[in-house]
């Protein structure tokens, strides 16, 4: 979504995220076998985007994964929302089993950091990699809060977060009853149709080839003052959905999509609390009917 020109800038502390190590000698077996993408394939100097789902295929947490390689020795760092953490090593611990993994937080002693622009930023970073969900977001990494003494405004992460259409859970859709598809994981790198069996992984796949995502996390842009989160977005008397996380004219806002279509086909703007509404629905993917 045009609007945001990412500045080049100093590294932007996400104070919202949380980071969760899984190592061990069978960690890499241990997560690629619960989570929606292959981080069989995950190499060191990369990240992936991936969620834990519920058995019906929802989103509980999604985080990103780095992969650190010391010795021959494989482990993996989740970067999280720091509400959900307490949740997640909770789960992952249920999984666990025999399995031969260590689960722990380091949130006291790493933080999220995001870095908008091409350039890769220099420092003493524990992981550092391109944002795989979305090129316009930049850089991802993690780090000591002492190695990061200069940093950057979290408005300027948010913009352009919301430009490139990039959903944040608990703003943009709701834990707990959101699919995959929904949250446009499988437009943001976020889920591997090949990789095999994990958690969800049914209801995603009969979603992905049998049937369609109704709803979708769809950007923007307000003529006029952008509506306050959670209003509704309605064509006429018809209600499409609710409003999410907004920067400026641009915002995002969980919709449902064929609703949408059928109002802009019939030329029936949309709007959330009386401010118009111009939105752009991104192309379906072959096999996904809209």
């Amino acid at each position: 979504m045009e609007g945001f020109s990412a500045p080049m800038s100093q590294p932007i502390i996400l104070e919202d995220r949380g980071v969760v190590e899984v190592a061990g000698a069978e960690a890499t077996h241990f997560l690629h076998g619960i989570v929606t993408n292959d981080l069989a394939k995950l190499a060191p100097g990369a990240a992936r985007f991936c969620a834990l789902l519920t058995p019906q295929g929802k989103i509980i947490v999604d985080f990103l994964v780095f992969a650190l390689e010391e010795d021959g020795a494989r482990r993996y760092l989740l970067d999280c929302p720091k509400a959900l953490e307490a949740d997640l090593l909770r789960r992952l611990s249920m999984y666990k089993l025999r399995s031969a993994v260590t689960i722990k937080s380091l949130s006291d002693a790493l933080c999220s950091f995001a870095v908008l622009g091409d350039v890769a930023p220099e420092g003493a970073f524990v992981a550092l990699a391109l944002e795989p969900r979305a090129a316009a977001l930049g850089w991802r990494g993690l780090a000591p809060l002492a190695a990061l003494a200069k940093t950057g405004s979290r408005a300027d992460y948010d913009a352009a977060r919301i430009a490139a259409g990039v959903p944040q859970g608990g703003a943009d859709f709701a834990y707990g009853d959101t699919f995959p598809h929904e949250a446009n994981m499988d437009r943001l790198a976020g889920v591997d149709f090949t990789k095999g069996c994990y958690v969800g992984q049914e209801v995603v796949s009969r979603m992905q080839h049998r049937t369609q995502a109704r709803r979708r996390v769809t950007p923007f842009r307000a003529e006029g003052a952008p509506p306050q989160k959670g209003t509704s977005v309605r064509a006429g008397e018809t209600e499409l959905g609710t409003v999410g996380s907004t920067s400026g004219e641009m915002g995002l806002a969980l919709i449902r999509i064929d609703r949408l279509a059928d109002a802009l086909a019939a030329g029936t703007p949309a709007q959330a609390g009386g401010t118009a509404l111009s939105f752009r629905l991104a192309p379906a993917a072959a096999d996904e009917k809209v």
